[in-house]
């Protein structure tokens, strides 16, 4: 017996596997749902925004969910745009903007949604985080984990053990490299990489003089007993296809 089910998605019929998220469906018949903490790097999605929120009548009855985890379990019909979830995604959209008024994303996403009558909420001064963990699990699927959420309530913030210089963090730009709304803040230089309050040396390509990373980074990522590459991946390849024709003019 087949797992396989037909859902109209905004009109479209798509085919899909029992079990398969309303997101990834929709995604994979072109139809766009906007999220802000959904990363493709990751298979574990955490739903924390919400904002993918789509309309699901199954069966007579009709639901608001969270699509980029719910599974789709029979025949239905959902809608990704309709007025009530332009209401409901409206007030996620207040709530994330006041929780991350420096957030220039979240005010690009819902310029075309109705935003009045939210003025009494109060905002976070000089806030971009909307407290999506992308960054925490970015950190974590290194094996490093350097910054874990702390706090809690109004307070709560992603940041290092006592916001202190942590000894594991590599410096990779992972966190900041995921996050929707840049608030993993770093500067660098031609020889230095500052972030989560400690400096890190960068390593150059002995070849093109790009970077590879920081020493920590690319220590991390060789592992302990291995050797640091004095060239970039980029500058390999181009070597290794060098040598190949180079052997096969003389074959």
């Amino acid at each position: 017996m087949s797992d396989m089910i037909t859902v109209t998605i905004d009109g479209i019929e798509c085919t899909c596997e029992k079990g398969e998220y309303i997101y990834d469906v929709a995604k994979r018949n072109g139809i766009k749902i906007p999220t802000l903490c959904r990363h493709d790097a990751f298979e574990d999605h955490r739903a924390c925004c919400r904002i993918c929120i789509v309309e699901v009548e199954q069966r007579g009855r009709t639901k608001v969910v969270t699509s980029c985890v719910y599974p789709i379990d029979g025949e239905c019909e959902i809608r990704t745009n309709s007025e009530r979830i332009q209401e409901e995604r409206a007030v996620l959209y207040a709530l994330l903007g006041h929780r991350a008024p420096e957030a220039e994303l979240i005010g690009k996403m819902s310029r075309r949604l109705d935003m009045s009558g939210f003025e009494r909420l109060v905002s976070i001064d000089n806030e971009k985080c909307i407290l999506c963990g992308l960054c925490v699990q970015a950190c974590n699927s290194l094996g490093t984990g350097a910054i874990s959420t702390v706090l809690r309530g109004t307070e709560k913030k992603v940041a290092t053990p006592y916001d202190e210089p942590s000894k594991f963090c590599v410096g990779c730009l992972s966190c900041a490299n995921v996050c929707p709304t840049g608030a993993i803040e770093y500067s660098q230089t031609d020889t230095i990489r500052t972030i989560w309050h400690r400096d890190f040396e960068l390593l150059h390509c002995a070849e093109c003089g790009e970077v590879m990373g920081t020493a920590e980074s690319v220590r991390h990522a060789v592992g302990p007993d291995g050797e640091l590459p004095t060239i970039c991946d980029a500058c390999r390849k181009k070597r290794l296809a060098n040598e190949m024709m180079a052997t096969y003019r003389y074959v």
